[in-house]
């Protein structure tokens, strides 16, 4: 599963709430996502130095918090932010799900998809869109 890292502040602004670290584990075991991790910058830079905890580094990040969450591969609009913070607005009940509708398009004015021959062969089937107004 990726795994997606994002600012626990910046996250509990755009749902509108804020919620402790077990409050927030259980919403996202509810809808189907796991909190891996709850660190912060700092912790992160000075893990991947390989430091102590009584060691200084100069830039060594800030104390923001970060969250860590586990979301599942078949899942592409959960991997930032705003795709997270959407989709859990729309499971609260704060927002309702989005509607889209299929233009009428001219044929002059249409965009062409080509797959090449070698990647047909690995995704024999392709999907795209071309979103606007958005």
């Amino acid at each position: 599963m990726p795994t997606v890292s994002v600012g626990r502040d910046r996250l509990f602004s755009a749902l509108g709430k804020s919620y402790t670290d077990e409050e927030f584990d259980e919403l996202c075991f509810k809808f189907g996502i796991e909190l891996d991790d709850v660190t912060t910058e700092k912790a992160i830079i000075r893990k991947e130095k390989h430091l102590g905890d009584d060691e200084t580094v100069l830039d060594d990040g800030d104390d923001d918090v970060i969250y860590k969450i586990d979301i599942p591969a078949n899942r592409y609009d959960l991997l930032c932010l705003e795709g997270i913070s959407q989709a859990l607005r729309i499971f609260l009940g704060i927002d309702s799900i989005p509607v889209y509708k299929v233009s009428d398009i001219p044929a002059e004015s249409r965009l062409q998809m080509h797959v090449k021959p070698k990647t047909q062969l690995i995704r024999p089937f392709v999907v795209c869109a071309v979103l606007r107004g958005m």
